[in-house]
């Protein structure tokens, strides 16, 4: 039988990225929870973390750390059933890529999480590689453009996100007063989200441009959009995020006509519980 306390230091090393600050979120000593990742991988005859140079999980803790976040939920549930075994309120950490973040995510999780009591701890990543924190059992489920689910997991899709290649009409005429061409492409100016954000590749491969180009990084989303409107580059923006700006003349698209549309997967523990199950069907809901 697993003595989740050991896993609960585990967990807490790990979102807290070190012993010290796992002993303050746990109300015990750096040592005692030093203590208790040994006597877990003494028990188990193996390491479940590499120390340095930040704690992360091995391959074994990771298994852990996906067993911890499914219980997690599984007692929620039983909290519901059971309300003197309810905690004063769940916690769920879920990785969201920034843009969802930005536009729609909270909107439709808003009135669930009032009435469901449920706090959210989330992980801003990239949608191309958000699966991978779930893999790793940083997270219980996260929203991404992958519709492969992971071993022990479930996918659902949840529709696409259009982005848009925009930039300031001022800046456009600058940049591209005839329209696209390598050489322009070359020179021009372009904002990504982040080093490994591949939006403006995609956009640039279907625009016929496989070379380099100059490029500001803004891991904002909202950043994103006002880098955009100060004129300092063009970039793959949702369509939903700047289609005030779009009827407002202040954006516009450098390649009409070009888009990308990224599907969303959600992806979560396939016995996550019901509270998992509710939280699915509300973000499913059109």
């Amino acid at each position: 039988m697993l003595d989740y306390k050991l896993l609960e230091a585990l967990a807490a090393v790990v979102d807290c990225g070190g012993f010290e600050k796992a002993g303050e979120v746990l109300d015990i000593s750096q040592s005692a929870v030093s203590q208790r990742i040994r006597t877990l991988e003494i028990r188990l005859g193996q390491p479940v973390l590499v120390r340095s140079p930040m704690p992360r999980a091995t391959p074994a803790g990771q298994r852990l750390l996906n067993h911890v976040q499914q219980v997690r939920l599984l007692e929620r549930d039983l909290g519901s059933a059971i309300p003197s075994l309810s905690e004063p309120a769940a916690r769920l950490r879920i990785a969201v890529n920034a843009d969802s973040l930005a536009t729609w995510w909270a909107g439709r999780v808003g009135r669930f999480c009032a009435r469901e009591n449920l706090l959210l701890d989330l992980v801003i990543e990239d949608q191309d590689i958000g699966l991978r924190r779930m893999r790793e059992g940083d997270v219980a489920a996260c929203l991404c453009s992958s519709p492969q689910p992971v071993s022990g997991g479930r996918c659902v899709p949840l529709g696409v996100m259009t982005y848009l290649p925009l930039a300031t009409p001022d800046y456009i005429h600058h940049h591209f007063p005839g329209g696209l061409t390598d050489a322009r492409l070359e020179r021009a100016p372009a904002i990504i989200f982040g080093p490994n954000d591949q939006l403006q590749h995609r956009f640039l491969a279907q625009v016929g441009y496989h070379g380099k180009f100059p490029h500001h990084l803004c891991p904002s989303s909202e950043g994103f959009v006002k880098l955009a409107l100060a004129g300092m580059g063009y970039g793959m923006i949702p369509e939903i995020q700047a289609r005030s700006d779009i009827t407002a003349g202040r954006l516009a698209s450098i390649a009409p006509g070009h888009q990308l549309d990224v599907p969303l997967y959600w992806h979560f523990w396939r016995h996550g519980g019901e509270m998992m199950e509710r939280l699915t069907a509300e973000l499913r809901q059109p």
